[in-house]
C-alpha cells in the first residue's frame, strides 16, 4: 500500500528537499517533452511549423492554467484536513472535487473549442502560421478534461504527502508522449496535429492509471456512501479556494497573451525565436516552480496542523535553495544560451539563434525575482489566501499589458524580453507585503509566537 507523508514535524530542510526533488523530477520530464515535442517540429515540419505550435502556447497557458491552478487550489483543504487528521471530511472534499472537475472541463472544453479561431486572430497570428496554431490549438483544447483529472489526481495524491507516486506517472505520459510523437508526425505524418494528438491521449491514459492506483493503493481514501454525496458547503469552499487559483493563472496569462500577441506582430522569425527560448526556460524554471508547490503542501499541511511557526522556517530554507540554483542558471545560461536554441532551429537560422539568445540572457538575470515570486505565492495559497495571491497575478498581468503597449511598439524585441522580468518584479512588490500580513495574523492566530 502506498504511505501518506506528513510535513508536520522534523527538519524543513530535508522534509522540502525530499518532496521537492520528485516535484522537480516531474517538472523536468514535463518541459523535456516540451523541449522535444519543439525540437521534433522544428526539426522534421520546419520553422513555419515550430511558430504554429509557439503562436499559441500563451492560449494554452490561458486555459490549461486556470485549470491546473483550480486543482492545486482543490487539494488545499484536502492538505489542511489531512494535517489536521479530519479524514473523513478531506474524503468528502476529495468527492467532491471530482465531481465540480467532470462539468468544468467538459464547459471548458467546449466554450475554448469554439473560440479557438477568433482568439489567434485577435492575438495577430501571422497567416502564413495560422492553420497550424488553429488545428494545433483546437486539440489540444478537445484534451482539456483529461489534463483537467491528470492534474486534480496528481494533486491530490501530493495533498497526501506522497510526491514520488505523480512523478513515475508522468515518467509514463512523457516516454509515452515522446514515442507517439514520432510516430505520428513521422510515421504517420499529421503534422502539427500529430503532436497535440499525441499530448492529449498520454495525459487521458496516465489520468485513467493515477485514478485506479490512487484508490487501490491508499486505504485513508477508502470512503463511506455519506462521503460520497455531494456535500454543497463542501463544494462551495473548494470552489472559493480553486477559483481564484485558477484565475490567478489566467489573469496572468492574460498579460502573457498580450506580450506574445506584439510578438507575433514582430514577424514569423521573432516568433519562431520566442518559442525556442520560451521552451528552454520554462525548463530551467522547474526547480523553481517545483519548490513552490512543495512549499504549497508544506504550507497547507502545517497550517492546518495548528504549527504556523514552521512556516516562516520552511519560507527561509526555500529561499536560501532558490538563491543557490538562481546563481548556477544564471551562469549556464549567460554561457550556453545560443548552443540550447541549436536544440530547436538549425545553425543557419543566426538571427533567430541570436534572439533566442538575448531572451534567455535577459531572463535569467532576475531568476531570483521569479524564485521569491514562486515561493511566496504557494506559500500564500498553501494556508488558504488564494484571493491575495490571485491579486498578485493581476500586478503580473497590469505590467506585461504596459510593456507590450508601450515597450515593444517603440523598442522592438528588446522589449519582449523585458516582458517576463517586469511582471516578476511587479508581482513580488505585491507579495512581499501580502505575505508579511499573513504572517502577523497567522503569529497572532498562534498566540504570539516568535519565529
Amino acid at each position: 500500500m502506498a504511505r501518506q507523508k506528513e510535513l508536520t514535524s522534523g527538519p524543513a530542510l530535508p522534509l522540502i528537499t525530499r518532496f521537492t526533488l520528485p516535484l522537480l523530477l516531474g517538472n523536468m520530464l514535463q518541459q523535456t517533452y516540451s523541449m522535444v515535442d519543439a525540437a521534433i517540429v522544428g526539426k522534421f515540419l520546419g520553422i513555419n511549423a515550430l511558430a504554429s505550435v509557439g503562436a499559441s502556447s500563451s492560449v494554452i497557458f490561458l486555459i490549461l492554467g486556470f485549470c491546473n491552478g483550480c486543482c492545486g487550489g482543490f487539494a488545499i483543504p484536502v492538505a489542511q484536513r489531512f494535517g489536521a487528521r479530519d479524514y473523513s471530511t478531506m474524503r468528502g472534499y476529495i468527492s467532491a472535487a471530482l465531481k465540480i472537475t467532470a462539468l468544468l472541463s467538459v464547459l471548458i472544453a467546449v466554450l475554448t473549442g469554439l473560440l479557438c479561431m477568433d482568439i489567434l486572430r485577435w492575438m495577430r497570428t501571422p497567416d502564413n502560421i495560422l492553420e497550424g496554431a488553429y488545428l494545433y490549438l483546437v486539440i489540444i483544447f478537445a484534451g482539456i478534461p483529461c489534463t483537467f483529472f491528470y492534474n486534480l489526481l496528481s494533486s491530490i495524491i501530493r495533498a497526501l504527502g506522497d510526491s514520488k507516486t505523480p512523478f513515475w506517472f508522468l515518467l509514463f505520459s512523457t516516454a509515452l508522449n515522446i514515442v507517439l510523437d514520432v510516430f505520428c508526425i513521422v510515421v504517420l505524418r499529421w503534422g502539427v496535429a500529430g503532436a497535440a494528438i499525441a499530448t492529449v491521449f498520454s495525459q487521458g491514459l496516465s489520468a485513467v492509471l493515477c485514478y485506479v492506483y490512487m484508490y487501490r493503493s491508499f486505504d485513508i481514501l477508502k470512503s463511506t456512501a455519506e462521503e460520497r454525496r455531494f456535500q454543497p458547503h463542501l463544494a462551495k469552499s473548494l470552489l472559493f479556494i480553486g477559483v481564484p487559483m485558477g484565475l490567478q493563472f489566467s489573469i496572468t496569462a492574460i498579460g502573457s497573451i498580450m506580450l506574445q500577441s506584439a510578438n507575433n506582430a514582430l514577424g514569423t522569425a521573432y516568433v519562431a525565436a520566442f518559442t525556442a527560448a520560451i521552451r528552454i526556460k520554462m525548463f530551467l524554471m522547474c526547480p523553481l516552480e517545483s519548490l513552490g508547490i512543495a512549499m504549497a503542501t508544506y504550507c497547507g499541511q502545517n497550517y492546518g496542523a495548528g504549527k504556523p511557526e514552521r512556516i516562516w522556517t520552511g519560507v527561509k530554507v526555500s529561499s536560501l535553495m532558490m538563491l543557490c540554483y538562481a546563481a548556477f542558471t544564471i551562469m549556464l545560461l549567460l554561457a550556453g544560451a545560443r548552443h540550447f536554441a541549436l536544440l530547436f532551429v538549425p545553425p543557419t537560422e543566426t538571427e533567430i539563434l541570436r534572439d533566442a539568445a538575448l531572451y534567455l540572457h535577459v531572463g535569467s538575470l532576475f531568476f531570483p525575482v521569479l524564485g521569491l515570486l514562486c515561493i511566496l505565492r504557494y506559500s500564500i495559497q498553501g494556508v488558504g489566501f488564494t484571493n491575495l495571491a490571485m491579486f498578485s497575478g493581476v500586478a503580473e498581468m497590469i505590467a506585461r499589458i504596459l510593456v507590450s503597449l508601450l515597450a515593444v511598439p517603440a523598442f522592438g524585441y528588446i522589449g519582449v524580453c523585458y516582458g517576463d522580468p517586469t511582471a516578476w518584479i511587479a508581482a513580488d512588490l505585491f507579495l512581499v507585503p501580502a505575505f508579511c500580513y499573513i504572517y502577523a495574523r497567522l503569529k497572532r492566530r498562534s498566540g504570539g509566537a516568535t519565529y
